[in-house]
């Protein structure tokens, strides 16, 4: 008995012994991160806003991370096959998400299976930017206002037709919140990202977009797409002169915002460690500059208040899909 008594101690004790030894290696392994490449997946195609501002970032990151940071486009269902690609990645900070309101605050109001979870399924690390939706035209449409656009669509009624970078995009919803409020009759054309979307507006196969700004203003500077307005409560720094929705359509307002992601269970120094790295980043000049030449307000938060505001916008925009009937299935 006694010596039974002894070997469980023996035993018990060598188990705990075991333990604290890992937990300095584990520490240790937390505190080298970053020891490899780093993937930012973005679920959405190339050449949109959200594709800019994660190589902008990606390219500032990884000099302050000391490891080389990528991007991955992953298009599809409004930015959830990407998004479920990086819930399901290894929870060890090498693969992140560039999300969005779409992905984390609308999509799950709009499908009824998505394939992961917005809230337990990411740990957030920050908001990275808030960027205005601008409402663009083809210059040969005959509109050149929002209260000319307006009674346009309502003298042919369906004949409008806006395109958005996907079902259930912050994109799409700008315009079906402006179809309710407005009153008018417009047909919705998805499609797999920004980029796409606005050159078959360039081609005038689709009369209106409301596009993230970054995507949209350099054709309007060149003349080749005609600013309406803006979504936002506030005219834009870049396009002093381009009138708000809300100034003829009251109780107009949409943000897009964009923030980085890792997979839930990542650990918290490594959440931390990126979020500091970021930080650094988003108070650069080089990197405010050239995200304000997109349109983009670059915005730092902790991971904790990025979180509280995930939760925020969800309620906010549930209701806006519940009262614009809007659905992606």
């Amino acid at each position: 008995m006694k010596t039974t008594a002894s070997l469980a101690r023996r035993t018990a004790l060598a188990a705990l012994a075991a333990a604290f030894a890992a937990v300095p290696g584990a520490a240790s392994a937390q505190a080298a991160y970053p020891t490899k490449l780093i993937t930012i997946v973005v679920p959405f195609a190339a050449g949109g806003t959200t594709d800019i501002l994660a190589r902008v970032i990606g390219q500032a990151l990884g000099p302050q991370l000391g490891q080389q940071v990528v991007v991955d486009n992953r298009a599809g269902a409004g930015g959830n096959i990407g998004a479920q690609l990086v819930a399901r990645a290894p929870a060890d900070g090498y693969t992140l998400l560039m999300g969005t309101v779409g992905t984390h605050a609308i999509n799950q109001s709009l499908y009824k299976k998505l394939g992961f979870d917005p809230i337990k399924d990411f740990a957030p690390i920050s908001r990275v930017a808030n960027v205005p939706n601008l409402l663009v035209a083809n210059p040969q449409q005959p509109f050149k206002t929002v209260p000319e656009l307006i009674a346009y669509a309502k003298a042919h009624p369906g004949k409008v037709n806006f395109g958005s970078s996907g079902s259930g995009s912050s994109i799409h919803l700008s315009g079906e919140l402006f179809k309710s409020l407005a009153k008018v009759d417009m047909v919705h054309v998805p499609y797999k990202g920004s980029a796409p979307a606005v050159t078959d507006l360039l081609g005038n196969q689709i009369a209106i977009m409301f596009d993230n700004l970054p995507s949209s203003i350099q054709h309007v500077r060149s003349g080749k797409l005609r600013a309406i307005a803006v979504t936002t409560p506030r005219r834009s720094p870049e396009l002093p002169d381009v009138p708000t929705i809300g100034e003829f359509v009251p109780g107009y307002e949409a943000t897009s915002w964009f923030g980085l992601f890792a997979p839930a269970g990542t650990p918290q120094p490594v959440v931390d460690r990126i979020n500091a790295a970021l930080t650094k980043v988003l108070h650069d000049a080089d990197v405010k500059k050239k995200l304000s030449e997109q349109g983009a307000e670059p915005y730092v938060e902790k991971p904790e208040q990025f979180a509280a505001f995930i939760k925020t916008e969800t309620a906010k925009w549930s209701k806006v899909v519940k009262e614009s009937g809007a659905s992606a299935d």
